[in-house]
């Protein structure tokens, strides 16, 4: 019998297997200061691509006097217990009350996180005899929450909806065959990685000649897209076309927790199902308190989705105009692509940061294929032009040191902090 601690520090994974050169610096690095365009990284400042800090309300004045307030009046351990034994609060319902409201749905459910939250809804809306048809791209908390599910998934290629409408086909064939079960049909409002909305249109078009239920995650079209910031299925004029809604909170409203809107008995089912939450402690109350603001001033101070949608174009038109590819993103996601390995890609970040004082995320294999680099920029309502025209000199210079071939290096440079 093998140890199974043995067999995982012989094989620490594609990442892992890079810890000890890039902990601290390349992985888990430790951004300081208050949070803003410009923080603090190893003693310098920076200015900072990588936060989802869309309206910029992390370190917005009202917010922190109300999440102070809050902390004061009620302590983290209020209200205590899980929702359904004693952790219900007027506030929480209240929440729940708005964001239903918000979204142009009958009713909504508060999740703890959205990962495991979305997760743990797929493994309660589908049994052993329903058929899930999803995305290829979709994210991580789905393909998870897909793991639980006893029964048939098809993937069809991104944003493809001819493939989703085969899938389809296939999954209604096979529901005839077996006399029972449904089709729940799950993709993204906009894909973190690319940037490009899900196609959510044409997809609920499909509803005509298929029976199914559309589950959308909208992580980052909530309080970025449509006229009002409801989202994806706002910005494309099909919001009552999606059956259930999930978003999470740590993105546009800057906090922790998350939310599935859609008709209240199917909610209803969900609060009495969703083990993620039935077996897990209340949101704290001064989340829920911080998240009601948060949810205020999403619905009642458009020029803050005005201002991040001025910085987006204005990165996004620079990087193009400047001949870099940034793929077809049609939201505030900005993914600039370039050709090269991981060590290279590696040299380029260090290059950015000790250099240029830019922090942006890189995603490299194997995430994506062998020889190719992403970097990852979200602007955000808190960037100024001076953050963007300084980012775009940076980008400009070492994407030609990358093309001259001088971040060729034999292995990821090593900048791990000393870990005791």
């Amino acid at each position: 019998m093998a140890d199974i601690f043995e067999r995982l520090v012989k094989n620490y994974g594609p990442i892992g297997e890079h810890r000890e050169r890039a902990h601290g610096y390349y992985a888990f690095p430790k951004l300081e200061g208050e949070i803003g365009s410009r923080m603090q990284f190893r003693g310098q400042e920076m200015i900072v691509w990588s936060l989802n800090n869309y309206l910029g309300l992390a370190n917005h004045p009202e917010i922190r006097k109300v999440d102070a307030e809050a902390a004061s009046q009620y302590g983290l351990a209020l209200p205590m217990g899980a929702r359904m034994m004693s952790g219900n609060s007027n506030n929480h319902e209240q929440l729940e009350k708005e964001l239903a409201a918000f979204e142009h749905k009958e009713d909504a459910i508060l999740l703890n996180f959205g990962y495991q939250g979305i997760m743990s809804a797929i493994d309660a809306l589908c049994g052993r005899h329903d058929v899930i048809v999803y995305d290829a791209e979709s994210h991580a908390c789905i393909i998870d929450g897909l793991r639980l599910h006893p029964g048939h998934r098809y993937v069809y290629k991104h944003n493809d909806i001819a493939d989703c409408e085969k899938q389809l086909q296939r999954a209604t064939k096979l529901i005839e065959e077996q006399g029972r079960g449904g089709i729940l049909v799950i993709t993204e409002g906009v894909f973190g990685m690319a940037g490009d909305q899900g196609k959510l249109k044409e997809i609920a078009a499909l509803k005509a000649k298929y029976e199914f239920r559309l589950l959308v995650d909208d992580a980052h079209g909530f309080g970025t897209l449509g006229k009002t910031g409801a989202g994806a299925g706002e910005e494309q004029g099909c919001q009552d076309e999606i059956d259930l809604y999930f978003s999470t909170f740590a993105k546009s409203m800057a906090s922790i927790g998350a939310f599935i809107a859609g008709p209240r008995v199917i909610i209803d089912y969900i609060r009495y199902n969703v083990r993620s939450q039935i077996f897990a402690k209340s949101l704290p109350m001064p989340i829920v308190v911080g998240n009601l603001k948060r949810l205020e001033m999403l619905r009642t101070m458009p020029g803050l989705k005005e201002k991040l949608w001025q910085n987006a174009t204005k990165l996004q038109g620079g990087l193009k105009e400047r001949g870099f590819d940034i793929g077809k993103t049609d939201s505030p996601v900005t993914p600039v692509y370039m050709k090269g390995g991981v060590e290279e890609a590696t040299a380029m970040v260090h290059d950015l940061r000790e250099n240029y004082h830019v922090f942006c995320s890189i995603v490299v294999y194997p995430v994506i294929p062998k020889g190719h680099i992403i970097y990852r920029l979200i602007p955000t309502a808190a960037h100024t032009d001076a953050d963007i025209e300084e980012t775009l000199k940076a980008f400009t210079e070492t994407k030609a040191k990358l093309d001259a071939g001088a971040y060729k290096v034999e292995a990821i440079p090593d900048m791990a902090d000393e870990r005791v």
